[in-house]
């Protein structure tokens, strides 16, 4: 099968997904559900993925991180960000029933994985070592620290019925980011 017809198929069993999960917890979901309601055999389902969890980190693979890199590759972080919770809140069904999903290849995990690689790719290891010459304080280990703070709000929206505008969860999480703790503490005390 040409790599055309693998992503064809493989985005018609997200979008079957993403359907059932509007509806029902995806824990509860099964392949046949899946497959039967994307017109293909199970064995197909298995010719592309190995479980549900597997097609989930497709999607946020493909429709959350992939297509934000070419903003970040850019410098566009507030663009890249913007565009990951916009993707949530268009499909807000989906993600509020992903995201309560708990432990191994739950969403949040899923998340947290995909956007420590991609913070991580973009930490460049000399000139950290050149601002801050801390041996404990790796790329890894800063990518990690971002990706649990862009997770956990991300994760923390969607499980609250995402009440905030993408828009505003943007600003809310660079917010968060870019001004020191110990400003907005003297800010708000």
């Amino acid at each position: 099968m040409t790599n055309q017809g693998k992503n064809a198929i493989d985005l018609v069993l997200a979008e079957s997904l993403k359907e059932l999960a509007a509806t029902r917890p995806i824990d509860k979901i099964t392949i046949k559900e899946i497959t039967d309601r994307a017109g293909v055999i199970r064995p197909t389902f298995y010719n592309h993925f190995q479980d549900k969890y597997e097609l989930l980190e497709w999607i946020v693979e493909n429709e959350l991180i992939g297509p934000a890199r070419p903003l970040l590759d850019n410098g566009m972080m507030r663009e890249g960000i913007a565009f990951m919770v916009t993707t949530m809140e268009r499909e807000r069904d989906f993600y509020v029933q992903a995201a309560k999903l708990e432990g191994q290849n739950s969403f949040p995990e899923i998340l947290k994985k995909n956007v420590t690689q991609l913070v991580v790719d973009y930490v460049d290891e000399e000139k950290l070592k050149s601002a801050a010459p801390f041996s404990w304080l790796t790329p890894e280990r800063i990518s990690d620290y971002y990706a649990q703070s862009l997770c956990y709000v991300a994760v923390s929206w969607a499980r609250g019925g995402m009440t905030a505008s993408a828009a505003e969860l943007t600003e809310i999480y660079l917010m968060l980011l870019e001004k020191p703790l110990a400003s907005l503490l003297r800010e708000i005390n």
